[in-house]
């Protein structure tokens, strides 16, 4: 595999500055507290609860608790990965719950269904769509809780389904051995100064935990509670107009004057969601040593989150007055319309510029596992998950304009209902040592397997209805049909197994194959045109998967690792569409899409030269076809809109990571990793003006580095850095402006966190993301500088 790399960016030489005196040393280092090495395959020896499987093909990096509460401002879960090679978390602020998807070497932010996050063996990855709404459960894990998050880079392992082509996040939370209590308050504010928006926007969070051992049962249960407020994350935009303003306009002023993505004029004339989000969460944990080597274990989580949504606008009157569309001023004119002028030229606002809503979801989460390890010839491990929409609603003002035969209703609003969604999954795990408990584990054990093997069942059910309602804040859905509604349940079965084959002195093979049957079935798609009701499909595939490791020194190891991945289409990607009243067929939705297929390989070689200093040099190329993303097929007439597949995408580069501790300076930790993504469009038979162009929103260079000093066993300070390079969010590249609404920009941001242990039970941190206040998107705008301070109390 030849990797062509186009000059580094001046942009991120800070990045590579640090980058090579040596980075990341929270992701090499924790790996090995919990797991060890033997010819570049990692073995799990921890005896810990989670998603991996014993025998790891694969690139591995992870971070312990510890270092997580030391070097990051950790306001959620998803922040423990903030410092990992080659993720990137779309986070937009604080208490982001629907738009915080992750991104991995190959996938963008558009791709949520290609990448897999676990805790404690419970499926988080939200499946049921793929794009940025569907959001892992990160709310579900709190970061006081973490133990260790150990990431797996590639679906090699044949003990995940495809979806983990990019990235398995798997997070293993602690369990009490002593009585215990911790509390923590935590506060965050940012001052965001853009467009028509000077204000300042934070919150606070709260949380408590106790939890106890007793002989053979363990316990511990968390309330926490998150009120924060978004800065402005939507705008209502105008084209230039060249009309003449309507009779009776109100001349305005306060409209931003800006270049959109395309490098087009446009207008800003406000935001339409700016967002208020009430989080309680509170989680149950029991553990039971039935046996000294058998374990059950259950977990019950709540989530419940009240949020609003307010619009505001950027216009004024002669007088000063905002000018606006609001339930209590909605036009009670035909059409419900109000007319404008902007610069002399005239412009309609609607109530669709400026747009209200309330949600309440209230989400419910169960896990259950019973596991035996004895870590002698066979072990094995049962498990199964549940999460369901208990009440999901959302409330939006749309109010009804008048007509010629009838009055407005300022108070019309849309209910959207998505109680009876969910998962849930099954497992079943053997680990079969023929030597005994010794086989395989190191160079000197050659002939020696470990054979691991499982099947699965994991199932995900879609139910969403949009009805219309007279009182958008309070009133009952319409009687009779639904305006819309789709639903349907996925389902895919697998059994899969791999061996870890010690099959020469420091040599190391994993081979694996994964068979899977997938099925989609009771989809259903209706509007007010008539309903379409989808036949049962059914689809089976293999996944073979090999790794070959080697390891001629102590210090030194190289691995290479190949797999085939499938990512079956999700129940929205399928489903989720509309009825042509005129003709009675199915538009937008594609029931009969194909699966994603991804080969991917990489050459990955790891040498640690002196305790605590590591280096990693990935090479890595992917290719998938029949990729799904939402497009426009252009070869048509009239063009259609909706999830298709792209031909071919492939995507090589190369991934370097490295850490050290006490460098030069006793307490002086570095880590950090850079990546190149070549990710090319090389096939769409649908889009021919996307052929050639980069993949969205993957872009060319990222960079991360950690600088941490603990100048005494008390106090520590981390500086962080992390760096994005150009990206785009058009198949075609044709909205090269990154810097902009909508657009997907190039970023080099600072942040920074001081942590004193004030005793041995009380903590003070204090800690700023985004230290140079800079102003970057993807879609909509990251947070600008934001101070977080936090207290915490552990007994």
């Amino acid at each position: 595999m030849l990797v062509s790399l186009p000059p580094f960016p001046r942009q991120a030489i800070a990045c590579a500055c640090v980058l090579s005196c040596v980075p990341f040393a929270q992701a090499q280092t924790a790996p090995e507290a919990a797991n060890s090495r033997n010819a570049g395959i990692v073995s799990v020896t921890a005896n810990r609860l989670g998603s991996l499987p014993t025998q790891i093909p694969t690139t591995i990096e992870g971070i312990s608790g510890a270092e997580i509460d030391t070097t990051i401002n950790a306001t959620d879960s998803a922040d423990a990965l903030k410092y990992f090679p080659s993720l990137l978390v779309r986070k937009r602020y604080i208490g982001d719950y629907d738009h915080a998807v992750l991104s991995t070497r190959a996938s963008g932010t558009g791709n949520s269904a290609r990448s897999l996050v676990y805790a404690d063996g419970i499926l988080l990855s939200n499946l049921l769509g793929n794009g940025a709404s569907f959001t892992p459960r990160w709310g579900l894990v709190t970061p006081e809780e973490i133990e260790r998050v150990d990431v797996l880079y590639g679906p090699f392992s044949a003990a995940y389904p495809g979806n983990s082509v990019g990235a398995v996040v798997d997070y293993v939370t602690r369990m009490p051995t002593r009585f215990e209590a911790h509390a923590k308050v935590a506060g965050f504010s940012q001052r965001y100064d853009a467009y028509g928006t000077d204000g300042r926007f934070g919150g606070g969070q709260a949380s408590a935990s106790i939890g106890s051992r007793a002989g053979d049962f363990a316990w511990w249960f968390n309330l926490s509670r998150q009120d924060s407020e978004s800065h402005p994350l939507v705008y209502a935009t105008r084209n230039p107009s060249t009309a003449a303003p309507a009779a009776g306009a109100v001349a305005v002023t306060g409209a931003v004057a800006e270049k959109n993505r395309f490098n087009q004029d446009w207008l800003l004339i406000g935001t339409s969601s700016q967002a208020r989000t009430l989080q309680d969460h509170a989680k149950l944990k029991l553990a039971w040593r039935l046996q000294p080597t058998l374990r059950a274990s259950y977990t019950l989580g709540f989530w419940d989150n009240t949020v609003e949504r307010q619009p505001e606008s950027f216009l004024q009157d002669a007088s000063g007055q905002r000018v606006d569309i609001r339930p209590d001023n909605f036009p009670t004119s035909v059409g419900g319309t109000r007319a404008i002028s902007i610069g002399g030229r005239g412009y309609t606002l609607s109530a669709a510029d400026f747009g209200r809503s309330r949600e309440r979801l209230q989400h419910v989460m169960h896990g259950l596992a019973l596991r035996q390890t004895t870590r002698g010839v066979f072990d094995w491990q049962l498990a199964a998950s549940r999460y369901d929409y208990a009440r999901d609603e959302v409330r939006a003002w749309a109010p009804v304009a008048a007509t010629a035969a009838t009055a407005a209703n300022p108070a019309g609003g849309r209910i959207t209902d998505q109680a009876g969604t969910g998962w849930h999954t099954l497992a079943a795990k053997g680990t079969w040592r023929p030597g005994g408990a010794s086989g395989g584990a190191s160079g000197g054990d050659a002939g020696r397997h470990i054979i691991e093997f499982g099947l699965q069942r994991d199932a995900h059910q879609l139910r969403n209805k949009v009805s219309t309602t007279a009182d958008w804040l309070a009133g009952a859905p319409a009687a009779g049909n639904p305006a819309s509604r789709f639903e349907g349940n996925t389902s895919l079965t697998s059994l899969w197994a791999q061996d870890a084959w010690a099959f020469a002195t420091d040599w190391k093979a994993v081979l694996g194959l994964r068979l899977e049957q997938w099925q989609a079935e009771r989809g259903l798609t209706t509007n007010g045109a008539g309903a379409f009701a989808h036949p049962t499909r059914r689809e089976s595939a293999a996944s073979p998967k090999l790794a070959v490791g080697w390891q001629p020194r102590d210090d030194w190891s190289l691995k290479l690792s190949s797999g085939r991945a499938l990512r079956f289409p999700t129940v929205s990607e399928l489903f989720q569409g509309g009825v042509n009243a005129s003709t009675g067929a199915l538009s937008n939705g594609d029931p009969n899409l194909r699966p994603e297929v991804s080969w991917t390989t990489e050459l990955s070689s790891e040498w640690a030269w002196q305790p605590g200093a590591t280096l990693r040099a990935t090479l890595f190329t992917e290719t998938t076809r029949d990729a799904l993303y939402s497009q426009t097929n252009t070869t048509v007439t009239p063009n259609v809109t909706n999830v298709q597949n792209v031909d071919r995408i492939r995507t090589q580069g190369l991934e370097l990571a490295a850490s050290t501790r006490d460098l030069g300076v006793r307490g002086l930790d570095l880590s950090g990793s850079l990546t190149f993504a070549d990710s090319i469009i090389t096939a769409n038979s649908r889009f021919p003006a996307s052929v050639g162009k980069w993949q969205p929103r993957v872009p060319r260079w990222r960079a991360n580095a950690v600088a941490t000093w603990r100048a005494t066993e008390a106090l520590s300070g981390t500086l962080g850095v992390r760096y994005g390079d150009q990206q785009f969010n058009s198949l075609d590249n044709s909205d090269p402006i990154g810097a902009r609404y909508q657009g997907a920009s190039k970023f080099l941001v600072a942040d920074l966190r001081l942590r004193w242990q004030a005793t041995r039970q009380g903590s003070a941190a204090v800690g700023i993301d985004n230290l140079s206040n800079e102003l970057y998107w993807n879609f909509h705008p990251y947070p600008l500088r934001t101070v977080v301070a936090e207290l915490k109390f552990d007994l």
